[in-house]
């Protein structure tokens, strides 16, 4: 995954699979050290704490997120995949001035503009996996487990596969490597 993250344009990447994390000793307690070794990592790779740090998955990483955003810096989150009740040392909250903000996409017109976004190929989705209908568990059990890379596909209108982006000069202009980035390294493990 770092090697394809370095294609897509990343500058710096941390394995967290390779770091193995930590940041809970048990459901009940969180493990600060492994914060403070997130906090050096991300230190020894840019330089400096990130100003803003996107927080997805909720409980399970929330308490990290706060700690490493840098003093005044924002937390956003927009989701919790990991579980709604979340959990972190607000001492670092207000004693260090930061600032989490929730975010939930968009408006309507916001939406219309991001989906106008992909219909100009200016944002690319890269698909790691496709799924028939019929499968939507097993795909639901991918992401489920963080076995995917990119986006999950799942065949419902559409026969078969290759039919997303349909004019054949955007297709050109966007380029199969770039629409099966992740698809591509699938096949090289």
């Amino acid at each position: 995954k770092v090697e394809t993250l370095h294609e897509l344009g990343c500058e710096h990447v941390i394995d967290r699979q390779e770091k193995d994390y930590r940041f809970w000793r048990d459901e009940h307690t969180q493990d600060e050290s492994e914060w403070r070794r997130l906090g050096k990592d991300i230190r020894a790779l840019v330089g400096d704490d990130p100003d803003i740090v996107f927080e997805h998955p909720g409980r399970a990483t929330m308490g990290a997120s706060v700690f490493v955003a840098k003093r005044a810096g924002t937390i956003v989150t927009c989701a919790a995949t990991s579980g709604y009740m979340i959990e972190y040392d607000n001492r670092h909250l207000w004693m260090k001035l930061k600032t989490i903000k929730g975010s939930h996409f968009s408006n309507y017109r916001e939406a219309w503009a991001a989906n106008q976004t992909l219909i100009d190929a200016k944002v690319v989705p890269p698909l790691s996996a496709v799924f028939p209908l019929e499968r939507t568990g097993e795909a639901a059990y991918e992401v489920h487990h963080n076995r995917h890379e990119g986006k999950i596909g799942i065949l419902c209108a559409a026969e078969r596969e290759g039919l997303g982006v349909s004019d054949p000069t955007t297709r050109a202009r966007v380029g199969e490597r770039r629409l099966t980035i992740f698809r591509r390294h699938d096949r090289e493990d």
